[in-house]
């Protein structure tokens, strides 16, 4: 198959300084005798000015150098064109300041490393979700982590050092929100400093919030944080992190014959997989999608999207 590589270069993700990046992808990809266009992200999000450039250039891949929120945003405006859905393959090149999707799929932050997947990767499909109309390919956030999100945004210098005072600093002013949850199997209302909806096991920084995430599994995992108070919070987030919270188990039926929720209180917190949820976000917490923050919602309604797109891996 011929190849013709578009690649979509954000200037401004993460720490690293992109100065040489385009005159290294120039090098290796003209030794590889492959066709290939550059083009720097756009800033509203809106790539579906590729359309026409996919059609007429007959581009065969797509790579991204940039984190996940870049990613997310150019598979998202692509999702209703039609080549994604007859051979159209992604790539990454990770560049953010987290990079969970890339981690998550193996895929090395060297420069040289990635190209090399690249070049000689192979490409799968993937799941993604939809949170109302936005389209995620790894991580949603409500609360807490969202809140981070937004500051993190507005710092000039971005990193993971940043990330860890951002949270550190909001950790004094968290709050708990309510939330209502609502899967075809179980509704309940729960207090959490935060939610997470993962489709990559990935937090970012290869830190890992959902275990038991696959990125091609068709299932969406639930990371609900609701622990009593901050002292909890911090042991029971760190055991998530570390992997040591298990699946809820099954839902039962209650004695009025009621779905009940595989709610594990005493642990703080609650971990199980659903294909779609919806969430009454009573107190309008803050929302981030792929690390990106997005406008939130009184009700969200996320539903994963089986193997939508081809992301080349390992």
């Amino acid at each position: 198959m011929n190849r013709h590589i578009l690649y979509i270069i954000n200037p401004v993700a993460g720490t690293r300084t992109k100065k040489d990046l385009e005159q290294f992808i120039e090098k290796n990809t003209k030794e590889k005798g492959i066709p290939f266009r550059i083009l720097s992200s756009v800033a509203d999000g809106d790539y579906s000015f590729l359309y026409k450039i996919i059609l007429e250039e007959k581009i065969t891949d797509i790579v991204v150098a940039g984190g996940d929120g870049t990613v997310s945003k150019v598979v998202g405006s692509l999702m209703n064109f039609e080549p994604i859905n007859i051979g159209l393959n992604f790539g990454i090149i990770p560049c953010g300041s987290g990079n969970g999707l890339a981690y998550s799929a193996k895929i090395p932050k060297q420069p040289a490393k990635a190209l090399e997947i690249i070049f000689n990767g192979t490409a799968s499909a993937v799941d993604g979700f939809y949170i109302n109309d936005k389209f995620s390919c790894m991580l949603a956030g409500l609360g807490f982590d969202a809140k981070v999100a937004y500051d993190f945004t507005n710092e000039p210098k971005r990193g993971l050092l940043t990330y860890i005072k951002l949270s550190l600093k909001n950790f004094f002013s968290m709050k708990l929100h309510r939330f209502e949850i609502q899967t075809e199997q179980m509704k309940f209302e729960t207090n959490a400093y935060f939610i997470s909806v993962a489709n990559s096991n990935q937090f970012g920084n290869n830190f890992t919030i959902a275990p038991k995430a696959s990125l091609s599994d068709g299932l969406l995992d639930v990371v609900i944080v609701a622990s009593p108070n901050k002292i909890s919070f911090v042991v029971q987030t760190l055991q998530q992190l570390a992997g040591w919270n298990k699946l809820s188990g099954k839902v039962t039926k209650d004695a009025n014959n009621k779905p009940s929720s595989p709610i594990q209180k005493k642990r703080g917190i609650i971990y199980f997989q659903t294909e779609k949820l919806n969430i009454v976000n009573h107190s309008l917490a803050p929302l981030h999608i792929d690390g990106e923050p997005a406008e939130t919602a009184d009700e969200l309604k996320i539903e994963v999207k089986k193997k939508c797109f081809r992301l080349i891996q390992p």
